[in-house]
């Protein structure tokens, strides 16, 4: 079995994220690794908070906290929620470790001594309003490029263009608002990426004919256009700090490297920061360096991440000329709107993560977001379409079915499964579909197509109540107990199946259902093919019980209590991200 490494993209550290970051990274990326652990491979998922730069810095301040107690105790929260939504990672851990700090300091100094980061005079923007340097994306004004009146001074948000400050027309600080600028004179850190342009060229021509047709086109969108030296460090208080080994001048002066510079990095220094929890049992190097052919490392990310993990972390890499491990399999995404329009904090427009588990349990949004995963195009959020999915598919097709089977044995048969007659050609039959949508459903899971897989996922819920509408136990009963004692049997089989193979999708409500049966030895991770069409993995006179609803019917009161506290259609516009 393979060796799967698994990374999503780290969530800011600036407040707790909405439901298009959760689906566009973390909860695929969740998923997918659920899913590979079952299937019996060795799985390592490691994600992380993004810490540093200037976004930090500021709602530290406006916290009146110091910036390191504002990232700890933003960390706790974020892994709170994460926890909520019964994402397994491995290992969550943060860009400002010890760990991280290290190996970002010891690759600058690789790339320098190979000729590819070299110190630069540049002329960078000052704001006399509020007293210091700009970041670029501190710097606002209108892109030159589609005329977007908020690109920021690193990259257009709209265009997803790479600018420089100076591009920008009318800029402003982010900050004051104020347009009293000036251009001054500092030194900074480039990575020289022209110089690795052909490289990184071929390594995306080698490793990206694979991935999906969104991540590709915007690797070599970024190739085509073609690679810019870009600055690695900035003027702030908060960050990796450059080596004073290997730039004395710059570190006298505080210079830290740039967020961008040191964030994909913390992929490698989160897996350290677990390894270094159990020294003797865990190997980091193994998974990031040096490492044999067996590791496969799968990215999830939103598509305005694609550049940088595609072409610069790269760049990176390939510059150290070191053996590091890098993407095999890039999943892009893209954007999850609501009603047409951005997720808006100060708009209080939409549904962010917090919001989401206070209202309703996370596998209702766990299924939605995936069953509508935005991976061809982007996807519209309306509650209209989330409450029909939940009704039908989880409350109608697979809980109403899970209930009904087992109240209706309990009433007739007793707290045990019932035995009644040898399956029949109705059983061999639903064993064979049961068995081909099995396989659909891995075939797509492999593939990483999520609404695919959960449209087959769907479908094996389907056949169960097909089969029990065919058989109808509940006039059999009355003529022949024995055959309405096998098909009851044959449903909770199915209903034990799916639980194992919705875990990756729903996982507590998986455990539900799993938990129902008394079955000591159940320690089945994955269904086989024959298992699939025999349905006889919970044997007759196996104790069961009936568990709690499922999932709870959203209702017309509580659709319109939705849209009173998140806004609806009514609010549907552009409203700032």
């Amino acid at each position: 079995m393979a060796r799967h490494l698994i990374t999503s993209a780290l969530p800011y550290i600036n407040g707790i994220k909405h439901l298009g970051n959760m689906v566009g990274s973390m909860l695929p990326a969740d998923v997918y690794s659920r899913y590979m652990r079952q299937r019996g491979h060795d799985v390592l998922y490691i994600c992380a908070t993004d810490e540093h730069g200037t976004p930090a810095e500021l709602a530290a301040k406006e916290a009146g906290l110091p910036v390191d107690e504002f990232c700890a105790q933003q960390h706790e929260a974020q892994k709170a929620i994460y926890d909520g939504f019964g994402l397994a990672f491995d290992y969550f851990g943060r860009s400002s470790s010890a760990q991280n700090v290290q190996i970002t300091q010891t690759i600058a100094r690789e790339l320098k001594a190979n000729g590819f980061i070299e110190e630069r005079s540049i002329r960078q923007v000052y704001s006399n309003a509020d007293g210091r340097f700009l970041p670029d994306r501190y710097i606002e004004g209108t892109c030159p490029h589609c005329g977007y009146d908020r690109a920021r001074g690193d990259q257009c948000e709209n265009c997803t263009r790479v600018l420089d400050p100076t591009d920008l027309i009318d800029a402003r600080s982010a900050i004051s608002g104020s347009s009293d600028l000036e251009v001054r004179e500092t030194k900074h850190l480039f990575l020289l990426q022209s110089k690795l342009a052909g490289e990184v060229a071929a390594w995306v021509d080698e490793h990206g004919k694979d991935w999906p047709t969104l991540a590709s086109s915007i690797a070599r969108k970024w190739l085509t256009e073609g690679l810019q030296d870009r600055a690695i460090t900035r003027d702030l208080d908060w960050g990796v700090p450059v080596p004073a080994d290997t730039w004395p001048d710059l570190a006298a002066e505080g210079k830290v490297f740039y967020v961008w510079f040191d964030a994909p990095i913390e992929y490698i220094g989160a897996t350290k920061e677990w390894a270094d929890l159990d020294p003797a049992n865990r190997d980091w190097k193994s998974w990031w360096y040096d490492v044999d052919r067996t590791v496969r490392y799968t990215e999830f990310m939103a598509k305005d991440n694609v550049p940088f993990h595609t072409v610069m972390f790269p760049a990176t890499l390939l510059g150290t000329r070191d053996a590091w491990k890098k993407v095999d399999y890039v999943k892009a995404f893209n954007w999850l709107t609501y009603y047409g329009g951005k997720f808006s904090t100060s708009a209080k427009r939409g549904v962010f993560t917090d919001a989401a588990l206070e209202v309703l349990p996370a596998d209702y949004w766990r299924y939605f977001l995936m069953a509508n995963a935005p991976e061809s195009d982007d996807t519209s959020f309306t509650w209209e379409h989330f409450t029909a999915t939940v009704n039908k598919d989880l409350a109608d097709t697979l809980g109403n079915f899970v209930n009904r089977v087992l109240s209706f044995s309990r009433k007739r048969f007793g707290d045990e499964v019932p035995a009644g007659k040898a399956a029949g050609e109705a059983e061999e039959r639903l064993g064979e579909e049961i068995a081909r949508l099995l396989a659909e459903y891995e075939e797509h899971m492999d593939a990483l197509q999520f609404r695919k897989a959960a449209a087959a996922l769907r479908a094996l819920w389907s056949a169960g109540n097909s089969y029990l509408e065919e058989k109808a136990p509940w006039l059999e009963i009355k003529t022949d107990q024995e055959a309405a004692a096998l098909t009851l049997r044959t449903a909770m089989n199915l209903i034990h199946l799916y639980a194992i193979v919705s875990e990756p999708f729903i996982p507590a409500s998986a455990r539900a259902m799993r938990s129902a049966f008394a079955l000591g030895e159940d320690t089945a991770a994955w269904v086989g093919q024959e298992e699939a069409k025999t349905l006889a993995s919970v044997p007759a006179g196996t104790a069961f019980t009936v568990p709690p609803v499922l999932f709870a019917k959203i209702t017309e009161e509580d659709l319109d209590s939705f849209r009173q506290r998140f806004g609806g259609d009514e609010q549907n516009g552009n409203g700032a991200a």
